[in-house]
């Protein structure tokens, strides 16, 4: 069973900064890409980041230039650096993998950018 444990989410100001970690165990970490994704009250939950197996990224246009993600194949970890953040980075963000077709997500972690 595929478990996914983000955290580093907080309050923050406008203009402040934030790391997220995603911990990942039981599936082979290092053969799959990984996603960012994050989910404001009453939306829909929408892309961020990827992580390919190579160490590739792309990102959503809404945090390309201020959000890096990153991997530690040796902890099973991604990481979401968060720079800039603005109020609309306000969301619970969840990591998400997808092993044999099946969509598999953690429990996510909650940004709030406010003054």
């Amino acid at each position: 069973q595929v478990q996914l444990v983000e955290s580093g989410g907080d309050l923050v100001q406008p203009g402040g900064s934030l790391r997220l970690s995603c911990a990942a165990s039981e599936f082979p970490f290092t053969v799959y890409y990984i996603n960012w994704f994050r989910q404001a009250p009453g939306n829909q939950r929408d892309f961020v980041a990827r992580i390919f197996t190579t160490g590739g990224t792309t990102y959503s246009d809404s945090v390309k230039g201020r959000f890096t993600i990153s991997r530690d194949n040796a902890k099973n970890t991604v990481y979401l650096q968060m720079t800039d953040l603005r109020p609309e980075d306000t969301a619970v963000y969840y990591c998400n993998v997808v092993s044999a077709g099946v969509n598999y997500w953690g429990q996510g972690t909650q940004v709030t950018v406010s003054s």
